[in-house]
């Protein structure tokens, strides 16, 4: 059997490190890609020899997916197994304080460059018996976050990509097989993301979830439902406990969800 490849984009740190990891493991060829070259060689040397292949990326440009995709499968005969649309940035704070170039940034990582990773895999996921585009949401898709609109909506986007492919690619590919198409929606990751400074105060996004006594799910565990995700034929993975607990509320409580995201935002933020 042909040895079968993943590109991950945002392979650098965080999950895309960890699922990297997970796939490698069980003898797949890693396609890395990242805006951070020292990220995807510090991510490469935790590999088996001979596991991963590295590439520039900046998911923004269009043409750049092709070139990277192109090459990598130059590698691999044409098979792409999985097309992991996994880098995306991190920022938050009352819309009205955001910057425009954070507002675009948000918009053109996480939601712009999913699209165009998905058009641009196309060709080779459909040239693939069984592979699968797989996507990261975020349990912010489950309900609009307070002081996370823009992220939260790019993520929204990402869930509803993720659903419109589903039924689009159902029958394409070999023999009408159809292409998976997945989503995992984690809850916090302890990432790099985290760092952050939150705008107008001197805590990183970290301190906040500490302090609001939220659980951080580890990386290793999104790396074994990224394969599950992948392997199986749940449309949205939804990925530790505060991801569970949103869905659940955000369903059976919307009211009670609503009520908090209020309460989120006390008289005079945003001001």
């Amino acid at each position: 059997m042909a040895r079968k490849a993943i590109f991950i984009t945002g392979g650098g740190s965080g999950i895309g490190r960890a699922v990297a990891i997970r796939f490698a493991a069980e003898g797949w060829l890693v396609g890395l890609a990242d805006v951070n070259e020292g990220g995807m060689a510090e991510t490469a040397a935790l590999l088996p020899p001979g596991a991963a292949w590295l590439h520039p990326l900046d998911v923004r440009d269009r043409a750049a997916w092709d070139a990277a995709l192109a090459a990598f499968t130059a590698t691999t005969d044409g098979r792409l197994d999985v097309l992991f649309n996994n880098a995306g940035v991190g920022s938050g704070g009352p819309l009205v304080n955001n910057e425009q170039w954070e507002i675009d940034t948000l918009i053109d990582v996480n939601f712009r460059g999913v699209v165009y990773g998905a058009q641009a895999a196309y060709r080779y996921l459909a040239a693939t018996p069984g592979s699968c585009l797989l996507n990261t949401a975020s349990a912010a898709a489950h309900y609009g976050s307070s002081g996370l609109a823009v992220y939260s909506a790019t993520k929204f986007a990402v869930r509803a990509l993720t659903e419109a492919l589903d039924g689009e690619w159902a029958q394409a590919g070999v023999d009408g097989a159809g292409i998976k198409v997945r989503d995992l929606l984690p809850g916090f990751i302890d990432t790099p993301l985290l760092a952050r400074v939150v705008p107008g105060t001197n805590e990183t996004s970290r301190d906040v979830v500490v302090a609001a006594g939220l659980e951080f799910t580890p990386v290793e565990v999104v790396a074994q439902a990224a394969w599950d995700a992948v392997h199986g034929q749940v449309l949205h993975t939804l990925v530790g406990k505060t991801s569970r607990q949103l869905a659940f509320a955000a369903r059976w409580m919307p009211g009670r969800v609503r009520k908090r995201m209020r309460g989120l935002m006390g008289p005079g933020k945003g001001e």
